[in-house]
């Protein structure tokens, strides 16, 4: 495509032949017609699953050696990512600079629209600047019509900084091609409200983030089985739940669980490694710090070590 004039053409832009007596349907039809639609979203990821694949191995491998991740978008994409960055602290108890959202127009996009900022490349080349974009760092665009300036100058920037990029967008690349180191299309078709891509093409996208984010926090070993047992301990819910980790992993009491959380700093995989090993905060610590925080590793490690002793 070389002209943004041929939006018409793409297809997040086209007409859903599904929904033509859209404002005929009883609500019931409505939403049948909604999840019969959704379900495309679903759909749509099973379909980029190897590009998916690629992009956590890759993501993954550069935060191993420091480097940070970077979402970039406008409008419904831009939010999507902002919202997939601020749910990695909580969740992994990542520091804020590990997972980052960008936003055309900053903050106050997140609430009120300005798309307008959207059509200004050098905006987006300017964000990756001020963030000191490296080559251990990772930034993935996200557009859903794939034609958005912003993320286009954004990408190129970070291309000419020698960082890895990812390009997520709901239309085919022979509509609009564009050159990154692992291109994520999402297909979800017509939506059933012309245009508006907050809906399936939303849908899609914020389940690729949740894909995304979540194995490469398993791939950096935040994850024991599927427990996420670097939950930051922060209020009474995640004290629960934190709680409830350590229960059903060591078969403690909830009182000794909670002294074994409290003896740990509050630190749901180290108070495990204690518990699992003996070993006091410190040197259990350090083990963790050996093994770059991979629990599983570090019980391995320490139980390896003891059979050979043993021997």
């Amino acid at each position: 495509m070389t002209n943004l004039q041929e939006r018409g053409h793409l297809l997040t832009e086209q007409v859903n032949p599904n929904s033509l007596n859209l404002d005929r349907l009883a609500s019931l039809e409505l939403v049948e017609l909604f999840n019969s639609e959704d379900q495309k979203a679903v759909a749509a990821v099973a379909g980029a699953k190897n590009e998916l694949a690629q992009a956590i191995d890759m993501t993954a491998a550069r935060l191993r050696q420091g480097g940070r991740l970077f979402y970039i978008g406008a409008g419904t994409s831009g939010r999507l990512g902002v919202l997939d960055a601020a749910e990695c602290p909580p969740t992994f108890c990542t520091p804020p600079e590990l997972v980052q959202g960008i936003i055309a127009g900053g903050a106050g996009a997140l609430v009120r629209s300005s798309e307008d900022l959207e059509d200004r490349a050098q905006d987006g080349a300017g964000a990756i600047a001020q963030r000191q974009i490296t080559q251990l760092d990772v930034v993935v665009g996200i557009t859903a019509g794939g034609t958005t300036p912003f993320v286009h100058g954004a990408l190129r920037a970070a291309r000419q900084r020698g960082a890895a990029t990812i390009f997520i967008a709901c239309v085919p690349r022979s509509q609009v091609p564009f050159e990154a180191d692992v291109d994520i299309r999402l297909l979800t078709g017509p939506e059933i409200l012309a245009g508006s891509t907050r809906l399936k093409a939303g849908t899609a996208t914020k389940l690729a983030l949740n894909i995304l984010s979540t194995c490469v926090m398993v791939g950096l070993g935040k994850v024991y089985g599927n427990r996420m047992v670097d939950v930051a301990v922060t209020n009474h819910k995640l004290r629960d739940r934190a709680l409830g980790i350590l229960q059903d992993l060591t078969g403690l009491s909830r009182d000794a669980a909670g002294f074994l959380l409290e003896r740990s700093g509050k630190w749901v995989k180290l108070a495990l490694l204690m518990h699992w090993t003996d070993l006091p905060k410190s040197e259990g610590s350090k083990l963790l710090a050996e093994h770059q925080g991979n629990l599983r590793a570090a019980v391995d490690s320490y139980q390896g070590k003891s059979e050979g002793v043993k021997e």
